[in-house]
C-alpha cells in the first residue's frame, strides 16, 4: 500500500525502542500485559535472566506453586540424605522399620529443620547427621529470609492496576469519527494526575520494502485529574491523524497496532506507576460505541463502577461524507 499524502506530511517518531525493519518482526510489538514480544538469546540462559525479576513479576498461583515445589524438593534431598546416613542416627525415630516409615521420618525431621521448628522428638545423632542438620538450618534461613523479601516486594510493589477495555472502537464523533479505549483502576486505589500516550505503529511498503513508522496519536485529552471512575480515551481521526481516510483493509494490510501508554501518580504508594497494552488490527471494532459502566446506586448515596462493563459497547451507524468512507 502507498503512503497516503496525509502521511506524508506527518512527521514519523523513531523514539519508541523498535527498529524500523518490518520484515524481521514477528506478530505484535508489545503484548497485552504490556511486555515487549521478543525473546532474547545469543548468551547463556542463567546469565540473561534474572531470577528475582522473574519471581517478582510472577503471576501469583505460580509463583505460591513456585515456592511448594522449592520447598518440597529441598526436604526430599534432605530426607534421602538423613535415610541413606542412616536413619539410625535419628534418635526418636527408632520404631521406624519400613521404608515408608524411615523416609518420613526422615522427610519430617527435614521440614523441621528447615523451618528451625525443632520439635524435639526426632534429633539428629553422630557426626554425618549433625553436619547435614547444620547445612539445612543455614540453608533454611538463608531461604525463608529471601522469600521474605520476596513476599514483601510483590506485595509493596507500585503497580496502576489497571484494566483495559479488550478491543478498542472506530466510533462516530463530533463531525467524524474517533479511535476509543476505555480503561479503569480495579483496586481500591486511587489515582491521580493520570496522563495517557498513543503510539501508531503502520507497517507500510515505500520502495518495495515493507518498514514500520510509528506516530503520536493526538488526544482529546492527554491527562485528567483524577481515575475516580473510567476514561475513554479519544483520538479524533481528522487531518491532523495519521489514520485520516483509512479504511478497514487498509487497516489490516498495515497490520495497525497501537501502543498505549498510561503514567498517573498513586496516593498510597506517594510514587508514580505505569502501565502499558496494545491493541492489534484484529482488536479494532469499526461502527461502535462506549455504553456507560457506571450508574447511581438506588439509594443515591454513592455510584457504582461496573467493572465487567468495561468493553460493553453496541454498534452504530459510521457517518458517510468526506474524509469519511462508508467501509470505516
Amino acid at each position: 500500500m502507498a503512503v497516503s499524502h496525509n502521511r506524508q506530511r506527518l512527521k514519523d517518531i523513531d523514539n519508541t525502542g523498535f527498529g524500523p525493519n518490518s520484515s524481521i518482526e514477528g506478530g505484535r510489538l508489545i503484548n497485552s500485559d504490556g511486555s515487549p514480544n521478543l525473546r532474547k538469546r545469543g548468551i547463556p540462559i542463567w546469565e540473561r535472566i534474572s531470577v528475582y525479576h522473574t519471581l517478582l513479576r510472577m503471576k501469583r498461583s505460580h509463583f505460591f506453586l513456585f515456592v511448594l515445589i522449592l520447598y518440597t524438593s529441598i526436604n526430599l534431598l534432605f530426607a534421602f540424605l538423613y535415610y541413606f546416613s542412616g536413619v539410625e542416627h535419628l534418635t526418636g525415630a527408632e520404631n521406624a522399620h519400613t521404608f515408608t516409615e524411615q523416609f518420613m521420618e526422615a522427610f519430617f525431621f527435614s521440614s523441621q529443620t528447615l523451618t528451625t521448628v525443632g520439635y524435639g522428638r526426632v534429633a539428629p545423632m553422630g557426626m554425618i547427621t549433625n553436619c547435614i542438620a547444620s547445612v539445612e538450618s543455614l540453608i533454611g534461613i538463608l531461604i525463608f529470609a529471601v522469600m521474605t523479601g520476596l513476599i514483601y516486594g510483590r506485595f509493596s510493589r507500585p503497580r496502576a492496576y489497571l484494566v483495559f477495555s479488550p478491543n478498542v472502537l472506530i466510533s462516530p464523533f463530533k463531525d467524524g469519527k474517533a479511535l476509543m479505549l476505555r480503561t479503569a483502576t480495579y483496586k481500591n486505589n486511587h489515582l491521580t494526575d493520570v496522563e495517557a500516550q498513543l503510539t501508531l505503529a503502520l507497517h507500510l511498503k515505500e520502495n518495495g520494502k515493507t518498514v514500520t513508522k510509528f506516530y503520536p496519536l493526538k488526544l482529546e485529552f492527554a491527562k485528567i485529574n483524577s481515575l475516580a471512575l473510567s476514561w475513554t480515551i479519544v483520538h479524533h481521526i481528522n487531518e491532523e491523524s495519521p489514520l485520516y481516510n483509512y479504511t478497514k483493509e487498509e487497516v489490516e494490510e498495515s497490520k495497525v497496532e497501537v501502543i498505549v501508554i498510561v503514567k498517573a501518580f498513586d496516593d498510597h504508594f506517594s510514587n508514580v506507576v505505569q502501565q502499558r497494552t496494545s491493541y492489534t488490527y484484529k482488536q479494532v471494532i469499526y461502527g461502535a460505541k462506549f455504553l456507560p459502566m457506571f450508574e447511581k446506586a438506588e439509594t443515591g448515596e454513592y455510584t457504582i463502577l461496573e467493572l465487567d462493563k468495561i468493553n460493553a459497547h453496541e454498534l452504530v451507524k459510521m457517518p458517510e461524507h468526506a474524509g469519511h468512507k462508508a467501509e470505516v
